[in-house]
Order: structure tokens, then C-alpha cells, then sequence
């Protein structure tokens, strides 16, 4: 690797810590015990999640919008984006009293939207998606001579998002930092706060399988671009910019990729054993100690919790689709004698073990319900993967079929 970093320095993170710090809210870095154990390690939430707007991105925002000479504060700042970045710099805006024009893809989801327009931010809906916004965006800015501020190609913004690791150090003994990446803004400007920093503790990228262009990009040396297709979409990102990869790669000792489902178990995790609400950008460090594609490493870990901006439909499917994929709910498919009692005697099968049933859907007339028998599709309460593969067993060992459903949905 040849890419050599560049500015931001770390007195440019320590000096944005000073400048933000009367606007933020200084989030609580904490030892999560049963995370902790999970993991054999001490494992330490930074809780950005519990930031102002939800997620670290205001940091960055006010960084840059704070050092706006007055006319450009007079003009306005102006960016492009469907989610927490958007959220940011309306709030930034409004916390220094700037104008702010966020542009959002149209079909963004009204909540987010309508917590954008909370702040008096200016919305404009632009065609095009993601990228439609971005120029209509940098079409206005060049109209009414706005400050565009990007979500992570930039200098200020870099500095700011690195003022999240100044405070991880100030609260905890860590030996490694895990960084959910997206475009590379956070992990740089942790790069960048860490570098003088002895001994300097080891940084390990996380992202998501399905969204993994940085990662593609650390290994090459060079931008790649792929696409993203991740539940994580804070860290959905296509292309990374140049300058964040150029000042992370030689300060980012590792870089893993979780699946969607292992955040979709994280972030179930972090709500049932640590009552906190995660995204999937939030979770993807805890997927990451717990189950990534690589080696994290580290026996005193700082997992960085980058947000809790989920969609409330989203959390409704992770929550059943992690409680199935951590062995939570057991869905199978069985056929009984269509006689009076069979019904009966399945359930007193399962309530004799203290099985709790969640649903019964009967089917008479699937394709599959032969004459004289009938289709059920049963979801069932289980404690993990292996009591779910006792309940499959104790239904079988009755001479049954039972066919393990991956979908939980109930069925008609």
C-alpha cells in the first residue's frame, strides 16, 4: 500500500472537539457486560446512537458549517442525502443559525423527511435517486452560491467525525477500535485523531457483505466502485472517495464484512441484552467482534455505535428475522390426519414440553394438503438453535413431517 495520508491533522480533530463541543452531546463510551461475555473480551459501546439527530454525522456537519466566514453563513449550506448526513447538516444548520436546503431522492421515507423539514431546512425532491439529488444539489449550490458540505469527501467534515475516537480514549483503555465504514469519513477522521497516539491502537473497518466498495478499495489500493445492497444503509455506499481512503489505508490495520443477517442478530442483540436501538451501520461493529468475516482481534475492543436511525417497518422485519436467525422463532411446515383431535394432539405435544405457540395456519387447499390430511404452518417461542432443533426432533420422533419454514410470515 502506497497511498500516503494527507490533512486533516490531529491537532485539526482536537481543535474541531473544541469548536462542536458546546453543540453536541458528549455520548457515553461503556463496558457492555454481556456483549463482553459473548465475546470472551471487554467490549466497549461508544453510543452514538444517543447523539443529537440520532448519529455521529452532526459532528462533522458542524465542523465545517462553524467555520463558514459570514457571507458564506449569510448564503447557506446545501447537501444531498436520504439519510443521517441530511439530518445533520439541517440540524447543524439550524444550532448556528444558517440556512440549510437538504435534496432527497423522491420515494424517501416520509419520517425521514419530515425530520428534515422539523428543522426548517429547506427539501427539495429530485429524480434520479442518490445521484439525481447529488447534482441537483450541486446545481443549486452553484446558483445561490451555497456551501455544499459533503457527507465524507472533505477535509472539515473528516476532522470532525474524528473527534468521536478523542473521546473513546478519554473514557476507556482500549487496545482496538472497530469502525462501521460507509464512504470512509468516520474511519479517517479516527485515523487521523489516533495517529500520535502511543501505544496507537489498532483500527479494524467493518462493512457490510452486500455494500463492500472500501473494502474492495483498501485491498486494490485504489477507488473501486461496487454496488450496495445492505440493510445498513448508512454505510451503503457505492463508491468512497479517494481522500478518505488515502488517509485511512495507512492507519487501518484490518477490514471484515458481516452479513445482513449477522446485523440483523446484532441489532436484536443490542435491544433485548443492552436496551439500546441500533441501525444496521450501528450494529455492524458488534456483528463484526462477534461474528465478521476476519479477524478482529483485541482483548479491550471499542465497537463503535454509529446510529439509531431505523425505519420502524425496517426494525419490525430485523427483529423477526434476527429472533429466527439467532434460533428466537422456529417456523416449520407439518401435515396431520384431517380428523377431529389431530390438531389437538399436536399442540398437547408442544405444551407438554412448554412450547410456546405463536401461530397456527391451517391450510386445506395449498398445493401441498393431500386429501384426508392438512397442511399447518406453526411458529413456535425457542431459546436458541439448539432448542429449536429439539422441537423439530420432538415432532418427528411422533412419525410427522416437519419441514423447517425460513420465512416466518404467516401463511394464508
Amino acid at each position: 500500500m502506497t497511498l500516503v495520508a494527507q490533512a486533516p491533522d490531529t491537532a485539526a480533530v482536537r481543535e474541531a472537539a473544541r469548536r462542536i463541543a458546546p453543540y453536541i452531546r458528549r455520548t457515553p463510551t461503556e463496558r457492555s457486560a454481556p456483549i463482553s461475555e459473548l465475546a470472551g473480551r471487554d467490549v466497549f459501546l461508544k453510543l452514538e446512537n444517543l447523539q443529537r439527530t440520532g448519529a455521529f454525522k452532526i459532528r462533522g456537519a458542524l465542523n465545517a458549517i462553524l467555520q463558514l466566514d459570514p457571507a458564506a453563513r449569510a448564503s447557506g449550506v446545501i447537501t444531498a442525502s436520504a439519510g443521517n448526513h441530511g439530518q445533520g447538516v439541517a440540524f447543524a444548520a439550524k444550532l448556528v443559525g444558517v440556512p440549510a436546503c437538504i435534496v432527497l431522492p423522491h420515494g424517501v421515507p416520509i419520517a425521514k423527511l419530515v425530520a428534515i423539514q422539523r428543522t426548517g431546512a429547506e427539501t427539495v425532491l429530485a429524480d434520479g435517486g442518490y445521484e439525481g439529488a447529488h447534482e441537483s444539489a450541486l446545481r443549486i449550490a452553484a446558483e445561490r452560491r451555497m456551501r455544499y458540505v459533503p457527507a465524507f469527501d472533505d477535509d472539515e467534515v473528516i476532522a470532525g467525525q474524528g473527534t468521536v475516537a478523542l473521546e473513546v480514549l478519554e473514557d476507556a483503555d482500549v487496545d482496538t477500535i472497530v469502525v462501521p465504514v460507509g464512504g470512509g469519513g468516520l474511519v479517517a477522521g479516527i485515523a487521523v485523531a489516533i495517529a500520535d497516539r502511543t501505544p496507537r491502537p489498532r483500527i479494524v473497518g467493518v462493512q457490510a457483505d452486500g455494500a463492500s466498495a472500501f473494502a474492495a478499495s483498501f485491498e486494490q489500493g485504489r477507488v473501486v466502485e461496487r454496488d450496495a445492497a445492505t440493510i445498513a444503509d448508512g454505510i451503503a455506499v457505492r463508491r468512497p472517495a479517494s481522500r478518505t481512503l488515502r488517509i485511512a489505508s495507512p492507519a487501518l490495520d484490518d477490514i471484515v464484512t458481516v452479513s445482513d443477517e449477522a446485523i440483523a442478530r446484532a441489532i436484536v442483540l443490542l435491544i433485548e441484552r443492552q436496551k439500546l436501538v441500533a441501525e444496521g451501520a450501528g450494529a455492524a461493529a458488534i456483528a463484526a467482534i462477534l461474528e465478521g468475516n476476519g479477524h478482529v482481534g483485541g482483548t479491550r475492543v471499542a465497537a463503535i455505535v454509529s446510529g439509531g436511525n431505523i425505519d420502524p417497518n425496517l426494525l419490525g422485519k430485523v427483529l423477526q428475522q434476527g429472533l429466527v436467525s439467532a434460533g428466537r422463532y422456529l417456523a416449520f411446515r407439518t401435515w396431520l390426519e384431517d380428523r377431529p383431535g389431530a390438531l389437538h394432539e399436536l399442540t398437547g405435544l408442544l405444551a407438554a414440553e412448554r412450547i410456546n405457540i405463536l401461530h397456527v395456519g391451517i391450510n386445506r387447499l395449498g398445493p401441498y394438503a393431500a386429501l384426508g390430511r392438512v397442511g399447518l404452518d406453526v411458529i413456535v417461542d425457542t431459546r436458541d438453535r439448539a432448542h429449536a432443533d429439539a422441537v423439530l426432533a420432538l415432532v418427528r420422533a411422533r412419525g410427522l413431517v416437519a419441514e423447517e419454514l425460513l420465512d416466518t410470515a404467516p401463511h394464508a
